[in-house]
């Protein structure tokens, strides 16, 4: 087991998120997690709520866990001082007013925090459907048959209503039956096959710690991640549950690898099988990678036409760039799709964690 973290290694992975955020968006998230990494290093009670963390801050997404307490205790009201000088009701805020407020709140709340430190972050991202929906497309044109979708790493299962959603863009739209509307700045080719109709025939998901929105303390723990200066988003996460729980989401809590064995296992004799997930890849174990790699490569070497398996995903390029990484920002993911038989390939696109932009891979 490697060592824990270093104060600095810590400082650092909150400064290196402060950057994120603010490239994707957030002036808020970008002066919280800079003015965090500040009190680490003035002793603050940040400094008291990270001291002895044990692993790895940024694969644990620590800044993210703190700055989500703070948000929830905002969204409950529980912080009454504080959600008074939140985005959502100062249109006006400054972190130099509202850092007093958190510090102190910190301070008071320290055994609460921790509590909710224990938990990683999840934000199901919507927006990150529409990076899926080239994959499913093509799909569908290319399989007019029953479409059997089975998502790994599903949090709440938000995106299991992919197809569902509208799509808008500046270049094109999708309609969808829902009030769930997905907007990007799209800047390449619209996707292929806009006119296909996927045929679902069946959902299912799984997680380690899913979600269960239909409960409204852990839904506004899953609101509680989504950034509080990005009112879209936030309106966008209310819409998706709703959406979930009208239509009866559930997911499946179990690790990836057994689940997808058995489902793999007990797959329907006819219709197109798709394994998808988003933003999941960087959190299994390499073993468990490993083993979800090598169990799709092989259900996928008894396909058949009539059968067939498909493989889609969005997550982190360096999954799928080999050795060379030239020209791929660290911050690129993509948008990959296998398919057998035959373990045809297509890199669709790439875009940002949040799917604020998507270009041509």
């Amino acid at each position: 087991m490697p060592p824990p973290p270093t104060e600095e290694e810590i400082v650092d992975h909150f400064r290196e998120q402060a950057v994120f955020c603010g490239g994707l968006g957030s002036p808020f998230m970008e002066q919280l997690c800079a003015v965090m990494a500040n009190d680490i290093e003035a002793g603050g009670p940040v400094a008291a709520l990270v001291a002895g963390w044990p692993t790895n801050p940024r694969r644990d997404a620590l800044s993210l866990r703190i700055a989500g307490y703070l948000h929830h205790s905002v969204l409950t009201g529980a912080a009454k001082d504080l959600a008074a000088a939140y985005p959502a009701r100062d249109k006006t805020w400054t972190m130099a007013g509202i850092w007093p407020l958190a510090q102190c709140w910190l301070s008071a709340t320290p055994s609460e925090a921790r509590v909710f430190l224990k938990s990683p972050p999840q934000t199901n991202e919507v927006r990150r459907s529409v990076a899926l929906l080239p994959g499913f497309l093509k799909l569908a044109a290319r399989f007019p048959m029953p479409m059997h979708l089975l998502e790994l790493g599903a949090s709440a299962g938000l995106n299991q209503n992919w197809d569902r959603f509208s799509y808008r863009t500046a270049s094109w739209s999708l309609p969808g039956t829902s009030g769930v509307e997905i907007q990007t700045d799209w800047k390449t080719q619209p996707p292929e096959h806009l006119e296909a109709r996927p045929q679902v025939a069946s959902r299912a998901a799984c997680d380690q710690n899913p979600i269960d929105v239909s409960n409204p303390d852990t839904a506004l723990r899953l609101k509680s991640y989504v950034w509080p200066d990005q009112p879209e988003r936030l309106a966008r996460i209310d819409a998706a549950m709703a959406l979930a729980r009208e239509t009866g989401v559930k997911v499946d809590k179990a690790d990836a690898a057994d689940w997808l064995k058995a489902k793999l296992a007990a797959r329907p004799a006819t219709g197109l099988t798709v394994i998808y997930h988003s933003v999941f890849l960087q959190y299994p174990p390499a073993d468990v990678r490993r083993a979800l790699l090598d169990m799709t490569e092989a259900a996928g070497a008894e396909a058949t036409p009539a059968r067939p398996l498909a493989w889609l995903c969005f997550e982190p390029g360096a999954f799928f760039q080999g050795p060379d990484q030239t020209g791929i920002d660290p911050n690129d993911f993509i948008t990959y799709l296998k398919v057998w038989p035959g373990g045809e390939e297509h890199r669709l696109l790439r875009s940002d964690g949040h799917v604020t932009r998507v270009s041509a891979t």
